[in-house]
């Protein structure tokens, strides 16, 4: 099946589910009952590309198609757009913002694609007329990632750390004021403020290396649960339970997971 062919499929089954006689629960959803979807099917296709898994990445991939496509449908059923004029917009602008490919501009390298990307969102597009650069980064994406996208443009226009160690000060600033909120507040709301600012210089020092935080939290995440199943089947094994009381025991086992991959 060729590739038009596959997605004239899927099309016309989306068509089918949402039609009359089609599926109950699918006729009922709307593009925001599909939103905590998309999201969710975004962060499984980011799991299966971590694992580097080609056939688990088709599976995810075609879920998020699904889940597109779905909403744009929806649309087109409700004559606001159809599933086309959005491929034909993605399609125009890909060739509009690549004009060193599709055009005769010449570029060095791909901090130069970057820069004559901004431009043309700004000057063709009409999309960089904000009061602020940091309105350019959606309130609609998770915290983390918009921290990153936030610190990312401000650095753009020169507000940015000279050195590693200048980052590195201010979190060991910021647990000072953490240390500080716990001894002395007893406003829960000064305490979250303080972790916040902690959490954001993390992020910054992330971004100032070059490593992205969601990245690098997901293998974080990954290891963490990979070591804790370890525990949890090393206490079954052993016939005890996994409370406070035997903290060091599970501590031990921890250790023993984590030589178990040196």
């Amino acid at each position: 099946m060729t590739q038009s062919e596959a997605f004239k499929a899927l099309y016309d089954t989306i068509v089918k589910l949402r039609g009359p006689g089609g599926c109950p629960w699918d006729r009922e959803q709307n593009p925001s009952t599909l939103r905590e979807a998309l999201v969710e099917e975004t962060y499984e296709c980011l799991e299966a590309i971590d694992e580097n898994d080609p056939a688990h990445i088709a599976e995810e991939l075609g879920d998020l198609f699904l889940v597109v496509t779905m909403i744009a449908y929806m649309h087109e059923q409700e004559g606001k757009f159809s599933v086309s004029d959005a491929l034909v917009k993605i399609n125009e602008k890909l060739i509009r913002r690549h004009p060193h490919v599709f055009g005769d501009v010449k570029v060095k390298d791909s901090a130069e694609v970057l820069e004559n990307w901004a431009e043309i969102k700004k000057n063709q597009e009409g999309r960089g007329n904000k009061e602020s650069i940091l309105d350019e980064v959606s309130c609609g994406i998770p915290v983390m990632d918009r921290a990153y996208k936030l610190q990312k443009k401000a650095a753009k226009l020169g507000f940015n750390w000279q050195s590693t160690e200048g980052v590195i000060e201010k979190i060991q600033e910021e647990i000072g004021e953490v240390q500080d909120a716990l001894r002395s507040s007893k406003d829960d709301g000064k305490l979250e403020e303080e972790l916040g600012d902690l959490l954001f210089s993390a992020i910054n020092l992330c971004r100032y290396l070059k490593v992205d935080p969601s990245v690098a939290l997901r293998r974080t995440n990954g290891k963490f649960t990979e070591r804790f199943k370890y525990v949890e089947k090393k206490m079954k094994e052993t016939g005890q339970e996994m409370n406070n009381e035997n903290l060091e025991i599970m501590e031990g086992f921890w250790i023993e997971s984590k030589k178990a991959k040196e």
